[in-house]
């Protein structure tokens, strides 16, 4: 957790509380459905959270801004930019429902209501966004 910060030192309380959160919660999600390689779960915060949060060191989301999170698996990037720009709103969707469970299950757990999950695959998406946000 202490590698978000170092990147990102102007957390609010609520924030910090949310990203500390979430490496418990996505262990146990994992131990029952695998939505992180296992084997990655030791650099969880490296590999899954500051990678996915990397968009927000060089572009700032004005309030109100929709953005898509296409083929979002468990929650990334979504969840970590959903935490850092509390007044955008996120749609993420994939085409595994399980995942979708995790995510919506994971935002509910640290309150975040900016966020919405859809088992959803991109070609039946119909909205329009102002951005489009994906991880490899």
């Amino acid at each position: 957790m202490s590698i978000i910060e170092k990147y990102f030192p102007n957390l609010s309380d609520v924030q910090k509380s949310q990203f500390a959160a979430l490496d418990a919660l996505y262990q146990d999600w994992n131990s029952k459905i695998n939505v992180i390689s296992r084997k990655d779960m030791d650099n969880f915060y490296e590999h899954h959270v500051l990678h996915s949060l990397g968009i927000a060191k060089f572009t700032d989301f004005a309030d109100g801004t929709e953005i898509l999170d296409l083929g979002t698996g468990g929650g990334f990037p979504a969840i970590p930019l959903a935490i850092i720009f509390p007044n955008v709103s996120f749609h993420a969707i994939d085409g595994v429902g399980k995942k979708i469970k995790v995510l919506n299950a994971v935002a509910e757990s640290i309150g975040l209501t900016n966020i919405k999950g859809e088992h959803l695959r991109a070609e039946d998406v119909k909205a329009k966004y102002d951005y489009v946000v994906s991880r490899a």
